[in-house]
Parts: C-alpha cells; sequence; structure tokens
C-alpha cells in the first residue's frame, strides 16, 4: 500500500464531553449484555453518525434482518463517533460468511469489491457511500508465521472480544441502533486509558501488531496504556518480528503522524518495540559519563520532530517528521572521544542518511518516501557552513539545487533542530537562517533558483563541439551547470567560449579551432 507523503486529515483531539459514571447510571438505559448505554450526548453522537450513512445502513440492516443475519456498526466509527472525530471509515460485522454477504448485496450495491474476502471482509458502495462488511470472525499467528490464520464465528459478543482493544470493541446493531458494549469501552473512552477486552497476552498473541497500535492510538488520541498492558507489550515484543514489514510500516505512520508523537514513540522505546521495529531509535540514548558531555541525543530528537510539526501548515507531513526523527541517527556510529573532554560526531549526516535509506527500505517505504527523508537528513547540516553569512551566490546557488523540491522541508527541519537553551545562540541562529532565506528568495526572482539548468543544452552542446550523443556531452552538461551555479547568467556567448575552452582543455577539439560538426 503507498505511503502518502502528505497525510491530508490530521487526527483531532478528542473533546472532553464524555459523562462521568454517575451521568452515566444517571441515564437509565441498558444495552445488550448489562452494558451501559451511552448518555444521551453520546447517543446523539452515534444517532448522528447512522443518520450520514442512511437509509443505506438500515436499508442494508433490514435486508440482512430479514434474511435472518446480524448486521453491526463496528470498532472505529462508533468510538470516534463517540469522541467527536471525523471518520472516513464505515465498517460493519454480520454472522454472514462472505459468500453469503455477496449474495445478500448482489443486485443492490452500486459496486462491490472483493481484495479483501480471504479475511471475510466484502467492500461495496451504495449512492455514494462506502462500507466494509466483515464477518464475524477470530485470528491468530502460528509461531513461526507472517499470515494470520482466520476462522468465522457465529456471535456479536466473542466478535468483539477478539478486537484490540475495548474502546474498538463497541457496536450499533442495525436496523435497531441497540448500544452494545460488553468491555467497557465507554468507560476507557472517559478515562482516556487504552485496555484490551481480555487479557492482554492472548489478545497480543492472536496479532501481535496489536502492540503498535497500542502505541499508535497513544500517539492519535493522547490515550495512556493500561499498566497490565505495557508489562504484555514488553514481555511479548520480541512477538512482533513475525508480522509483515508493510502492516508494521503502516502502524509506524500513523503512529508518526499522530498529534501526540512522542508518546507513542517513548512507549516503543519504553517497552522494547523499538528494538525490533526502528532499533536506530533507542541508539539514541547515548551514555554520558563525567568527562564527555554532549546532548541527549534521544531527547533532542524527539524535540526537533515537535519544532517540525510546530511548522506544518497544511497537515502531517510524513516526509518531514521521518527526517526530523531520524536526522541524527548517525551519531552513536561516530562518536569520537576527543581531547578536553570533547565528543564529536564527524559526517554523521552521511553515515545517517545511509542509514535512514537502509531502514526504510526494510520498512517497504515507497522508493520517493526513501530518497526523500534520506536527502532530508544528508542536507540538515549543510547550513551550519554558511557561519554569519559568509557564502558566496554561488555557494548558496548550489544549497538550492542541492536540495530541490525538499527546500522547504529542509528549511523546516533546520529551524527545528535547533534545541540549544542558550536565548542568545538561538537567536543568532535563526537571524542567520533568516538572512540565508532572504538571499535565496533574492537570488530565486532574479535567476530561477529552482529551476537552474546550463544556457546551453545537450543539442546546442553537440553542435558547438561536433559531437555525437554519448558519455561527452554529459560531462560538458556538467560543466556548463557548474559554470551557471558559480557565475550565474553570463549569455550564451560567453558559455559557449567557455565550453569551448574546457573543450580544448579535455582534448575534446583541436586547440584554437571549434567543433566541425563531423
Amino acid at each position: 500500500m503507498a505511503v502518502p507523503n502528505q497525510v491530508p486529515n490530521p487526527d483531532t483531539s478528542p473533546e472532553s464531553r464524555l459523562p462521568d459514571d454517575n451521568a452515566n447510571a444517571q441515564a437509565g438505559a441498558s444495552g445488550r449484555n448489562g452494558a451501559p448505554d451511552p448518555a444521551p450526548t453520546q447517543r446523539t453522537a452515534i444517532a448522528e453518525l447512522l443518520r450520514r450513512i442512511a437509509p443505506v445502513a438500515d436499508e442494508l440492516g433490514e435486508r440482512f434482518a430479514a434474511a435472518g443475519h446480524e448486521l453491526a456498526l463496528v470498532g472505529g466509527p462508533v468510538r470516534d463517533a463517540l469522541l467527536r472525530r471525523p471518520t472516513k471509515d464505515v465498517d460493519l460485522t454480520t454472522d454472514a460468511p462472505p459468500q453469503r454477504i455477496l449474495e445478500l448485496i448482489d443486485g443492490w450495491a452500486d459496486a462491490v469489491w472483493t481484495i479483501g474476502i480471504e479475511f471475510g471482509t466484502v467492500g461495496l458502495r451504495k449512492d455514494g457511500t462506502e462500507l466494509e462488511i466483515t464477518t464475524y470472525r477470530s485470528e491468530s499467528y502460528d509461531p513461526k508465521s507472517r499470515k494470520p490464520e482466520v476462522s468465522y464465528g457465529t456471535s456479536l459478543h466473542e466478535d468483539l472480544r477478539r478486537r484490540d482493544f475495548a474502546v474498538n470493541a463497541m457496536a450499533a446493531r442495525l436496523p435497531g441502533h441497540e448500544f452494545v458494549d460488553p468491555f467497557g469501552g465507554l468507560t476507557d473512552l472517559r478515562r482516556k486509558v487504552m485496555r484490551t477486552p481480555g487479557r492482554p497476552e492472548d489478545s497480543f498473541s492472536d496479532d501481535p501488531l496489536r502492540m503498535l497500535r497500542a502505541a499508535r492510538f497513544a500517539s492519535q488520541l493522547g490515550f495512556t496504556v493500561a499498566p497490565d498492558v505495557v508489562r504484555a507489550m514488553t514481555d511479548m515484543a520480541g512477538r512482533i518480528e513475525i508480522v509483515s514489514a508493510e502492516r508494521v510500516r503502516d502502524e509506524l505512520s500513523k503512529l508518526i503522524c499522530g498529534r501526540h508523537p512522542r508518546e507513542g514513540l517513548a512507549l516503543l522505546v519504553d517497552t522494547g518495540l523499538a528494538a525490533h521495529v526502528l532499533p536506530e531509535l533507542p541508539k539514541l540514548r547515548l551514555e554520558i559519563d563525567e568527562h564527555h558531555r554532549h546532548k541527549d541525543v534521544y531527547e533532542h530528537s524527539l524535540i526537533v520532530l515537535e519544532q517540525a510539526i510546530a511548522q506544518e501548515e497544511d497537515g502531517p507531513d510524513l516526509v518531514l517528521r521521518l527526517a526530523a526523527l531520524l536526522h541524527d541517527i548517525g551519531k552513536p556510529k561516530t562518536r569520537r572521544f576527543e581531547s578536553g573532554g570533547r565528543v564529536s560526531f564527524h559526517h554523521h549526516e552521511v553515515v545517517g542518511a545511509k542509514m535512514t535509506r537502509k531502514r526504510l527500505s526494510a520498512l517497504r517505504y515507497p522508493k520517493d518516501v526513501v530518497a526523500d527523508v534520506s536527502r532530508l537528513v544528508e542536507l540538515h547540516l549543510r547550513f551550519h557552513g554558511y557561519g554569519t553569512g559568509e557564502w558566496t551566490d554561488s555557494a548558496v546557488r548550489r544549497y538550492v539545487r542541492d536540495a530541490g523540491p525538499l527546500l522547504t522541508r529542509l528549511h523546516k527541519l533546520t529551524r527545528a533542530d535547533c534545541t540549544t537553551r542558550n536565548r542568545r545562540k538561538a537567536d543568532r541562529l535563526r537571524r542567520t537562517y533568516d538572512d540565508l532565506e532572504t538571499r535565496i528568495e533574492r537570488l530565486g526572482q532574479e535567476e530561477e533558483l529552482a529551476a537552474i539548468r546550463p544556457e546551453i543544452d545537450g543539442n546546442e552542446i553537440q553542435e558547438i563541439l561536433g559531437i555525437k550523443p554519448g558519455p561527452l556531452v554529459g560531462r560538458a552538461y556538467k560543466f556548463l551547470l557548474d559554470l551557471r551555479l558559480d557565475r550565474g547568467m553570463i549569455g550564451k556567448d560567453a558559455a559557449t567560449e567557455e565550453l569551448l575552452a574546457w573543450a580544448r582543455a579535455e582534448g575534446v577539439v583541436d586547440g584554437g579551432s571549434e567543433g566541425d560538426g563531423s
């Protein structure tokens, strides 16, 4: 599954309008299995969600009921409705097996897709609303398998029991809208805590990816994770190794793009999960002794991530956030103890870029994400050669040229990388970077920096030098590009003279003569 660079819909923080236990009890209603119904405001939230997808959902529920089958809205949509968070998903669950689902929606749905049917899921679209219907099921992993074994069930209660967390184990039956909450998910929402419906060890044994989901929900919702769940995550961290890289990647991306990524990442590190899915992160916790002092690289990286997030303008930017988190992962490998108690990390940006490329590739991130994040890691120190503004216009052009389409992200990453508590130093760095951006803008207006090209193209090079297509044209083009970066626009005539002088020095044309086209 492709991972977008930009995540268009940032999480919204849960509203604190959930009633307390007394208010809920006073509502006086009970759901199935004796579970308390939501208080009036929460019933309204579910009703609003159901109205949004009605009459499709109720009509579908009536079709299933008429055929003797159950149907319920379940999981994330119910949770998000109660939290008054926007949701795009409409997830339904039923006792009907997949082939029976297909029979019941045949001729009724506008479109049907069966890409997940081997796991019991059928997708459909009706009147512009997309829904997914999944048969009651349980799934478990063989200790040596990366694929879950799926078995179908006949009970909504048992289907909810096998779900990852109690806040995702609530349902609303269709078409009657009866609220079902056998494991206290509503109470957990109110208390902002993540618990599993049953023993966490059983839940994580069924699907080890749920350990990552716990950290992801801590990031997205700002919830705490129950102590017994944290203990199970710590004891079973190694089980995550059997989960495919793609599934790990997707959870990690959602975690990093949440509203509270520090909480999720800290949970991964503290439980030992990070050692299996992103081992470079816990390794940033470099020991600091009384003789050799330097920044806490782990804490610094989390602060840089937060400061990068503060600069986002159009929602979570996965590439920027990954670059901020990983920008210093080359430091542990390059740490050297110098005389006088100093510590150096020479070329950690180059080493870090290679490590970033290797890790993100192993997690099966798309090639463009791997390339962009590793390039930002490689470039993140470039600004510090700027001094107090000593760069020539040529150096500024190269800075822009090397950053290419990543320039805006590089600006944000560079600014985020300033975590010094020395106010005077921080102000100086900010002013210096302001100056660099001003120079980039001025040169950009004068020279269209983002589209820098030599003043002579490849066809003209061949004509001037009398050569055919091949590596020599590329060498000449690079010479002209360096000339353009160093001296700016000098005009075609002057560029031609410089090209001929270079060609003579390279032995491409006779001394003092131009190519004759042969």
